[in-house]
């Protein structure tokens, strides 16, 4: 369900109509905002589309590009898309929202307008300027929050969920015990690691560095800090941070 429904004019406003849609979409969704261009699939038929997609949703925003006022004659027939959508979205009673897409557009005026469109001059406008289109982006945005409860709930809750600073961790496969720690400086000592065929228990030095001797299963180290329990297969020849030597000395 489309929250937005972008209103522009194909050659006058629609790289502007594709920047607001990438933001909101970006921000809320991509299927929070409408736009004929994106979201209506080839074969489907676009007028019970659009005017379904309009009625459904919370706010209309009109683009309003350098040119748009010079189309009077479209402006005045009735089989006009851009006007249809306005004045459907005035007889649902949707809040309508002018964005003057350029630095030099000017407001609308209700003299250079048709009757049924006169309302739109009345009517606070935002600028997108592409000049500062991240600024004005996000301010457009913040505004369709705030008039839409839906959009910045869903906002808030996002927020929520990816809090700045928390820690989180995947694991796949583990099989017996793992401890996930943060903040280490300088060596890691004392880490135990359980795998599926015992614990493996790691401190300063090699692993097999300065071995004194092998008892049963069980490798001791010279430094008293590492011990390897259980059966493990091939060499295990580093610790964190670098490889180590074998039992021979060699790397």
């Amino acid at each position: 369900m489309a929250d937005v429904f972008i209103n522009y004019r194909t050659g006058d406003g629609n790289e502007t109509a594709a920047l607001i849609d990438n933001e909101l979409s970006n921000r809320f969704g991509k299927d929070r905002a409408f736009r004929a261009s994106k979201s209506i699939p080839p074969g489907a038929a676009y007028p019970d589309a659009l005017l379904a997609s309009l009625r459904r949703s919370a706010v209309l925003l009109v683009v309003i590009g350098a040119d748009w006022i010079n189309f009077q004659t479209r402006l005045r027939s009735p089989e006009d898309w851009v006007r249809k959508e306005i004045l459907e979205a005035f007889a649902c009673g949707l809040p309508v929202i002018p964005v003057l897409a350029g630095r030099t557009t000017e407001r609308l005026k209700k003299d250079d307008l048709p009757d049924e469109l006169a309302r739109l001059a009345e009517l606070q406008s935002v600028r997108l300027d592409t000049q500062n289109a991240e600024a004005d982006l996000k301010r457009l945005g913040d505004l369709v929050a705030e008039m839409v409860p839906e959009l910045h709930a869903l906002e808030q809750a996002e927020a929520t969920v990816s809090i700045p600073g928390t820690v989180s961790n995947s694991a796949g496969d583990v099989h017996g015990t793992a401890v996930q720690s943060r903040d280490f400086a300088g060596d890691v000592g004392g880490t135990v690691i359980k795998g599926s065929t015992g614990p493996v228990h790691s401190g300063n030095g090699n692993i097999y560095q300065n071995s004194r001797h092998v008892s049963g299963s069980r490798h001791y180290s010279g430094d008293g800090m590492t011990n390897v329990e259980g059966d493990h297969h091939g060499d295990i020849r580093h610790r964190f941070g670098g490889a180590g030597q074998g039992e021979d000395g060699e790397q």
